[in-house]
């Protein structure tokens, strides 16, 4: 999950909806448009494949592509999306108002929505990655052999990445903008959600994009919102290289489940804030409020809170305090209801749930073992973070916590590939194999040996 998930859209995601038949008059049926009868007669196997033949041809094309004309057209992306804000917006208030925001899918309402600055976020993540170094062609290093041969490995695109995600248009630039600085092809499969918003963002991407060079179908976009399309697009193995998907539980047990091609989850964020024994409570305020309260519908936000036993008395009362002013709803144990009151009770479930929304956990623990124990047991290993004073302890925390990102002293909401100087990041991996925490642009490379010889052969 940087870079940020819900789970409501992806129950959504994985399960197969019947289309309701709705009976017309003749007189209330338009004729349908030349390019909407072609569109209809185009199954989705075939749509796929078309889309699919011509990424795979971009990709050799858009891999030899020099540095500097990767760079120019990322500007020239961030331009069209910020001259294109006001369409951006039309397209997406389509998507909000067919949007469902009740039944506690505000936090996804939340993502769905495109505003001027989140627009302006968009255009200077792109100028950001271009500024970034490119990762393509890097060396490790030759090493020479006793016989004289020189071996040594160099930094390739991955080819074809196929991203699934969830909700949040801007994902369509993020994303869209490391696989070209990086090299890849990206196939981008947006939820149906945001349809609206995915075209219109992936559109002026591409347009800008070919305008400096950037091979057609570097950018490519699945406008089918059928299920079928994802299931489809998970067999295309002689296609796509990568699978990176992003959302929670259903999606990935989705994509595993029926993906032939290789797997970098980007899994829900059920991250703690454990409060040692002598941590600054001044500090331990502001950096849970911020976990929690910042912006709470995030992977990186802090859904539980664990508290050492020899401060809660201090601690939870004032914290308690500001945590309500700012609307959080506090659920919590016996202990902690001895100091907060007017706290709910906690349910087991909602250990280790996400909650993605301004609704917090508490716990009251008797040492830092039952913390990292509870963490260790209800986690999802994301993100995880210590407040102390004590640096060994700060030291063992680190070392024993399994997470894509362990943090001492600081919140979780900065476990993010931009705060990370990375650049916009593709997700948030949860996944241990190749990349593991905020993926960024080396994330989305592989290597490849490279060897100089001068006649040698085996004996």
């Amino acid at each position: 999950m940087s870079t940020e998930d819900t789970q409501e859209e992806l129950k959504e995601e994985s399960k197969i909806e019947e289309a309701e038949e709705v009976e017309e008059s003749p007189e209330d049926v338009e004729a349908p448009r030349e390019d909407a009868v072609e569109e209809e007669i185009v199954d989705t196997s075939t749509y796929l494949r078309t889309l699919l033949e011509r990424a795979r041809v971009a990709a050799p094309q858009l891999s030899r592509l020099a540095a500097s004309v990767k760079n120019e057209a990322l500007v020239a992306m961030a331009e069209g999306l910020e001259e294109a804000a006001d369409s951006l917006l039309e397209e997406n208030e389509k998507d909000l108002e067919a949007f469902d925001a009740n039944n506690g899918r505000e936090a996804m309402a939340d993502r769905l929505r495109l505003t001027p600055e989140r627009i302006r976020d968009m255009a200077d993540g792109l100028r950001q990655i271009a500024r970034l170094r490119d990762p393509v062609g890097q060396s490790s290093g030759m090493q020479e052999r006793p016989n004289g041969m020189k071996v040594g490995r160099v930094r390739v695109p991955i080819g074809v990445i196929g991203i699934i995600y969830e909700s949040r248009p801007n994902v369509t630039a993020d994303a869209a903008a490391l696989c070209l600085k990086s090299g890849n092809v990206c196939v981008l499969r947006g939820g149906s959600e945001a349809i609206h918003s995915n075209m219109a963002i992936a559109r002026v991407l591409s347009e800008a994009g070919q305008k400096a060079g950037i091979p057609e179908g570097a950018i490519s976009l699945v406008e089918r919102t059928e299920r079928e399309a994802v299931l489809e697009l998970l067999k295309q193995d002689r296609f796509i290289d990568l699978i990176i998907p992003r959302g929670g539980e259903s999606l990935m047990k989705l994509v595993t489940e029926h993906s032939t091609i290789p797997v970098i989850k980007h899994d829900k964020g059920v991250c703690h804030t454990y409060i040692d024994a002598d941590a600054d409570l001044s500090m331990a305020e502001a950096i849970s409020v911020n976990a929690k309260v910042q912006r709470p519908s995030t992977c990186n936000a802090m859904e539980t809170l664990l508290v050492h036993q020899s401060i809660a008395r201090n601690l939870l009362p004032k914290l308690g305090k500001a945590l309500t002013e700012a609307d959080v709803e506090i659920r919590g144990c016996d202990k902690t209801r001895q100091y907060l009151p007017e706290a709910q009770s906690a349910t087991e479930d909602d250990y280790g749930r996400e909650f993605l929304s301004l609704t917090l956990a508490v716990k009251v623990v008797k040492d830092m073992d039952e913390a990292m124990s509870h963490i260790q047991t209800h986690g999802s290993r994301h993100t995880e973070v210590i407040v102390t004073k004590d640096y060994g302890r700060a030291m063992r925390f680190l070392q024993e916590v399994d997470a894509g990102a362990v943090m001492v002293n600081a919140s979780s909401r900065l476990n993010d590939g931009y705060q990370f100087g990375l650049g916009a990041e593709i997700g948030i991996s949860t996944t241990r194999i190749h990349a593991r925490g905020p993926m960024g642009l080396e994330d989305l490379t592989c290597s490849k040996y490279v060897v100089y010889g001068s006649g040698q052969v085996r004996e």
